[in-house]
């Protein structure tokens, strides 16, 4: 709990920060607080069978481990001597603790019970941090001597670690951590709509509200807490003047020596100056109360000196290291609790672990470039964990990429803000540009140069040209009338001109065609070659000009003596049956030309 109407004092100086303020700082977690915090969530039966606040953990601690946050544990000891009333209130045992048993010399501190469902609950939180690569800065420490040394409370190892600078801030719930020291505390932290932390800097209480840790300890004695029972009828709005009015440097020693006064004046205006306030509530008392006094001095060395680790012990150090992941325990434990098989454990927390490992090779580049150093990315000490960027992605509004990551426990890809690739290897984002561009272009390239598929009417041509070219190749003429030839032309040249309507679009013939006289007999058609097409002179082919008369050759059967000679029609292509004409090769090769062109 800690002093009470602490929270609503420091109200003012509450800040509420985006979750990515934590990134790569190192914090201490008071874990009682945690749990408590994450069992008020359900505190049915089936919530704990079911370990909720265990998955509440984890989600907490793999939001964290994404931003290079290093967390470190701290749970509490056996139960001070001067917190004993206090707790057994809190148990409602219905016995309290005397004012004499508070004040005792020979009271002594109290062990927690370790086989409570609490503590249980604190073993199962430290087995899977252990898993995640989180110390644990446990109650006890064995020295060199043999002799033991019991951390008391969680809050107050934090706080000394903060105050020596060995973490950037505390994670707690308890107001009195500020008592202890504390520069950064963290209420409390949310993971939805981006995720946020509840934050209390004790700059801003000094410069803000012009309280110290002195007079924030004042507080405690005058208003109560885990330490002190406080002064029956003063409210904080009084305790606060009373502080005040005195000033932090002083207080404690008014305290210690003079003792105060705390019987407030019932008949004291809050109208007067505080000239007449502190007259009238400063003054000695008289007689002195020396058990009074005593508790007094023992809650103030209580919150001075507390009970703790050194910065300089073995355990502090041991802690202050980085400890690594470890795959294979954390998916034995996720199956113990969770009844999650591997692949979903790894879905969860590879990503994460991937995005640490990012964010501290960003970490190592940019202070290899303040210290004037600055390697490319394929002279880094260490490979960078990425192997190329997949696609451009969006989440939440956010620029990410998709990633391809060299080989990680088995991850392959995965999404990563874009701002971390731009910090961590810039070289990557370029690479991808160029060869985006690329693609680009050769896709372009691709739909200039493809060309469109020819039709149903296409085709039937060039069957039909092919045919055609067949029967000249073969040498013997065509066995076509004269007019079955221009019948042949005349459809094969509608057929060309309707092809040439249906592919409206396409790239245009190289050679041109005129029709210029049509009638039964004749068709004639201007035939302009592309060699030709700047010449003034136009040669006219005429397509259907007749053939030869035919004339007739008789040739005997040979299977029956009898039968009367077939008589076959037979057209002489010139005076000589072994050569064609000149003219008849000249139209042969224009003919070839002009259905080579229409075939193009």
């Amino acid at each position: 709990m800690g002093v009470k109407n602490l929270w609503d004092i420091l109200e003012s100086c509450k800040k509420t920060l985006p979750l990515h303020h934590l990134q790569n700082k190192r914090v201490c977690v008071d874990l009682s607080c945690w749990m408590v915090q994450l069992e008020r969530v359900n505190k049915s039966h089936c919530a704990l069978k079911e370990k909720l606040y265990l998955k509440g953990l984890f989600h907490r601690i793999r939001a964290l481990i994404a931003l290079n946050c290093s967390l470190i544990f701290v749970t509490d000891g056996s139960i001070p001597a001067i917190k004993l009333a206090t707790y057994r209130r809190r148990l409602n045992s219905g016995t309290e603790a005397a004012q004499d048993e508070i004040g005792s010399q020979n009271a002594c501190s109290l062990r927690r019970n370790a086989g409570s469902e609490f503590s249980r609950m604190i073993k199962e939180a430290k087995l899977l941090g252990s898993a995640l690569g989180i110390p644990c800065l446990d109650r006890t420490l064995t020295t060199r001597s043999l002799s033991f040394l019991s951390v008391e409370e969680a809050e107050a190892q934090c706080a000394v670690l903060n105050a020596e600078s060995q973490c950037d801030g505390c994670f707690s719930s308890d107001s009195d951590i500020f008592l202890f020291g504390a520069r950064t505390v963290y209420r409390d932290i949310s993971l939805g709509d981006g995720g946020h932390v509840v934050c209390y800097e004790m700059a801003d209480i000094e410069t803000k509200l012009g309280y110290g840790r002195n007079s924030l300890i004042t507080l405690a004695l005058l208003l109560g807490g885990d330490y002190s029972s406080g002064v029956y009828g003063l409210g904080p709005e009084s305790a606060c003047q009373i502080v005040k009015t005195v000033g932090d440097a002083s207080i404690l020693q008014k305290i210690a020596s003079e003792r105060l006064s705390l019987a407030r004046k019932k008949k004291t205006s809050k109208k007067h100056d505080s000239a007449s306030l502190k007259d009238n509530q400063l003054e000695p008392e008289a007689p002195v109360d020396s058990e009074r006094q005593k508790e007094f001095l023992q809650v103030i060395n209580a919150y001075l000196k507390p009970k703790c680790h050194s910065i300089d012990s073995e355990a502090v150090y041991r802690v202050l290291g980085q400890y690594p992941f470890q795959p294979a325990k954390l998916q034995q434990i996720c199956a113990n609790f969770f009844d999650w098989p591997p692949e979903k454990t790894d879905e969860y927390i590879l990503p994460k672990v991937a995005e640490r490992e990012l964010r501290r090779f960003a970490n190592l580049r940019s202070t290899s470039s303040q210290l004037g150093v600055a390697p490319s990315l394929n002279r880094m000490p260490i490979k960078c964990p990425v192997a190329e960027i997949i696609k451009p992605r969006k989440v939440q509004g956010r620029d990410c990429f998709e990633v391809l990551w060299e080989a990680f426990n088995g991850l392959k890809t995965s999404i990563v803000p874009a701002d971390l690739i731009q910090n961590a290897c810039p070289e990557k984002i370029v690479e991808f540009e160029e060869n985006k561009a690329i693609a680009k272009k050769q896709n372009q390239r691709k739909a200039r140069t493809k060309k469109p598929q020819k039709g149903h009417a296409a085709a039937e041509l060039d069957s039909k040209l092919q045919n055609l070219l067949l029967e000249i190749d073969s040498g013997n003429g065509s066995s076509c009338t004269p007019h079955e030839d221009a019948k042949k032309c005349d459809e094969m040249v509608g057929n060309s001109e309707a092809w040439h309507d249906e592919e409206a679009g396409s790239e245009s013939c190289d050679m041109s065609i005129s029709p210029l006289q049509s009638d039964k007999t004749t068709t004639e058609f201007m035939l302009i070659s592309p060699l030709q097409s700047n010449s003034t002179t136009t040669e006219f082919i005429d397509l259907l000009t007749p053939a030869p008369l035919p004339s007739s050759r008789v040739f005997p059967t040979c299977q029956n003596e009898n039968a009367e000679p077939i008589v076959i029609p037979v057209i002489d292509l010139s005076d000589s049956e072994t050569e064609r004409s000149p003219e008849h090769l000249r139209r042969a090769r224009d003919l070839r030309l002009f259905i080579a062109s229409i075939k193009d």
